[in-house]
């Protein structure tokens, strides 16, 4: 019997057309003669749309969006569960943001039994919390801006003090971050306080818990990992651009990004990079793939900017490019490899041992 690989987008994060995009891109590279392929559409509301099978060609992400037979998120989560646990199945999530690269739905699927790509609940909830990620990276040497994390109820209450605090602990410029989003959204690059008071509220918008780091003058370079047991890093690459903040707009909307592969590193200085990558991987209890980041200067220090559990796979991706320079490994082939690690590690519900 084929197996079943269902494709689980969409979701209620401000990442939703982000997800519809990497969506598209991994259903039109999938090996339809290996799997048999079913879309699964999760709505702005959280209600998950019954499976279809995938005819024809998609030309836009538009085609992916569903109609929902419940009107409740519980029915139509069990509903689409109980269809999953009947048959060979595997999970490949491309939820970006809460409710899909958190835990959450990974804790789902492990309760369900269903196997499914990428990283574990631990891995995925701690690579999602910026502030998280970086207090077990700091316990492991890896170095990293220098940053304070901002809470919505200190803000609330003891505004001028927090003001001040940052002020002297991070100085301008700097940059507003929600903890847990991505694809730069609700991020802010402030040059004075009244771009701080404004990164502060368009971040509050999207987390109660915020990060604010001083600023690297640097180049973005970037890694990709997989494995489990034992992760390989690929050749480091970076996007050649102006040296300003790569906002959403410039990553998604106005495109034109040129990837350079490998990166312009020293031989030496990539190969440190590559062993610090694994290390976080390996630190961060990573499985799958994982994406991470470094601010690298003009002088070569390297920072650590944050990790990505389940980086994105749309035409304009690092992720797979990176495997491509590095291995040759198409993108269809990168996929059946990630499903293969899936397909190793089942979810493990260990039954309490009495004695």
């Amino acid at each position: 019997m084929a197996t079943n690989l269902y494709i689980v987008y969409g979701g209620q994060s401000a990442e939703h057309e982000v997800s519809l995009k990497t969506a598209m891109t991994v259903l039109q590279a999938v090996d339809r003669s290996r799997y048999e392929v079913r879309p699964v559409y999760i709505t702005r509301e959280g209600l998950w749309c019954a499976p279809w099978p995938l005819e024809g060609e998609l030309t836009q992400p538009e085609q992916l969006r569903r109609m929902p037979e419940h009107t409740s998120k519980a029915a139509s989560i069990g509903a689409i569960l109980a269809e999953m646990g009947e048959q060979p199945c595997v999970v490949f999530p491309v939820l970006h943001g809460p409710g899909g690269e958190d835990g959450t739905l990974q804790g789902l699927l492990e309760l369900a039994g269903l196997p499914y790509v990428g990283n574990g609940v631990l891995a995925s909830a701690v690579g999602m919390d910026k502030l998280m990620t970086k207090r077990i990276l700091e316990t492991h040497g890896i170095r990293q801006a220098r940053y304070v994390e901002l809470r919505q109820q200190r803000w609330e209450t003891k505004r001028e003090e927090a003001l001040q605090e940052l002020e002297q602990e991070i100085g301008y410029p700097c940059y507003v971050k929600p903890a847990n989003l991505g694809s730069s959204i609700g991020i802010s690059r402030c040059a004075d306080r009244e771009q701080l008071l404004a990164g502060i509220e368009l971040a509050l918008r999207y987390d109660a818990k915020l990060v604010i780091e001083c600023e690297i003058v640097g180049r973005e370079v970037q890694y990709a990992v997989i494995g489990q047991e034992e992760p390989r890093c690929s050749v480091g690459g970076e996007f050649i651009r102006e040296p300003d903040f790569f906002d959403y707009d410039k990553k998604y909307v106005q495109g034109g990004l040129v990837q350079q592969i490998p990166a312009r590193l020293t031989p030496e200085l990539d190969e440190a990079l590559r062993e610090t990558a694994i290390r976080t991987f390996r630190a961060l209890d990573g499985a799958g793939l994982m994406r991470i980041d470094f601010f690298v200067t003009d002088d070569g220090r390297a920072y650590l900017n944050e990790v990505n559990t389940l980086p994105g796979f749309t035409a304009i991706s690092m992720y797979p490019a990176l495997w491509r320079e590095t291995d040759g490994i198409a993108y269809t082939e990168l996929i059946d490899r990630l499903i293969a690690l899936a397909l190793t590690r089942q979810p493990l519900l260990r039954q309490e041992v009495l004695v």
